[in-house]
């Protein structure tokens, strides 16, 4: 008895479920399947090197810093190594403004053993700026380093973050949000209204006129809802009594077509005389099962009505020619991605 295939169809890709044979009623084998599906084998990890120093962050981002202020942020070394010591013989900070303290060197960190230091940021002038933590020890061939950022923010002047946002791709008709804040710097900011451009880019979850205390934050909240397919830049303004209005924040995201799913069922078709077939669909192996066809003459239907990561559990039955409805086929399972 030849064999069928199950597809599901997302554009072009191909998933092909489980095969299986289908028993009717009236002594009438029929079969449903497919080829399997392969699964993709996992290697063994790497073993954890017998010496392993682990930064707790790659980066830290220390935000926006007052001038004449600082902040400080931990910084976390453990020896994750399986059986030898680790030496920590120099750490260094560099960048305007940033320094590191809390550890006296060098420092030998046993297995799971940590120690932590202390990484500060003082702005010295207005703006973004950037540096690293550089860690020389035994474990590794070359340093270990953790990269800093923050932005120093003078009197009289409103920052916002982050000062670029991307949704990266968003499918057409959906939406994604994104959250930000305005600080103020050592004195209070009023933020009188705010402008947006960009096709599918939207402002909320702030209101205005709203007045932030010196240092203080306030959030917002900006959707990205693509209408169409594509690339879309924009930007939020923020006007103010600051200095440095209107402070700007840029946009970007990709709206991205829907992926589309279905299910193509295929079985031989019955030996002897039928009116057609109907196809039942359920959530779960064993049913119960719902009918989502109409009377099929033919051998095959495609099932249209699919969710991305949901699973769907299929059966047949026949309709003799006395009108009588045969049992349920074995069943046949198909998985979305």
């Amino acid at each position: 008895m030849s064999l069928c295939n199950l597809r599901v169809r997302s554009d072009v890709l191909a998933l092909r479920a489980y095969c299986l044979r289908a028993i009717l009623a009236l002594a009438t084998l029929f079969s449903v399947g497919c080829a399997g599906t392969k699964m993709a084998s996992t290697s063994p990890s790497s073993p954890t090197p017998a010496g392993s120093l682990s930064p707790s962050n790659s980066t830290l981002n220390f935000g926006n810093v007052q001038l004449g202020s600082g902040k400080s942020m931990s910084l976390a070394l453990t020896n994750a190594g399986t059986s030898a010591a680790v030496q920590i013989s120099q750490v260094t900070a560099s960048g305007p403004g940033f320094t590191v303290t809390g550890v006296t060197l060098p420092v030998n960190l046993e297995v799971g053993q940590s120690v932590t230091l202390s990484v500060d940021f003082k702005p010295t002038s207005a703006g973004s700026t950037s540096g690293n933590v550089s860690i020389v020890n035994t474990a590794t061939k070359s340093n270990i380093s953790v990269g800093l950022s923050g932005a120093g923010l003078a009197s009289g002047q409103l920052a916002v973050s982050p000062a670029s946002v991307n949704f990266s791709s968003v499918t057409v008709g959906g939406s994604q949000n994104q959250t930000g804040t305005l600080t103020a710097g050592s004195s209070s900011i009023t933020v009188s209204s705010a402008s947006w451009n960009g096709t599918g880019f939207s402002l909320g979850g702030i209101s205005f006129p709203v007045t932030i205390p010196a240092g203080q934050s306030v959030p917002f909240r900006v959707t990205f809802a693509p209408q169409t397919t594509g690339a879309v830049n924009g930007t939020v303004s923020f006007l103010s009594n600051a200095s440095n209005s209107p402070t700007n924040e840029t946009l970007g995201g990709t709206g991205v077509q829907a992926t589309l799913h279905s299910v193509g069922l295929s079985w031989n078709p019955d030996a002897s005389t039928v009116q057609g077939y109907y196809v039942y669909r359920g959530a779960q192996t064993g049913g119960p099962y719902a009918k989502i066809s109409t009377l099929q003459p033919g051998s095959s239907y495609v099932d249209a009505s699919v969710s991305s990561g949901q699973t769907y559990h299929y059966v047949v039955t026949t309709l003799g020619t006395n009108s009588q409805e045969s049992a349920y086929s074995n069943e046949a399972v198909a998985v979305i991605p």
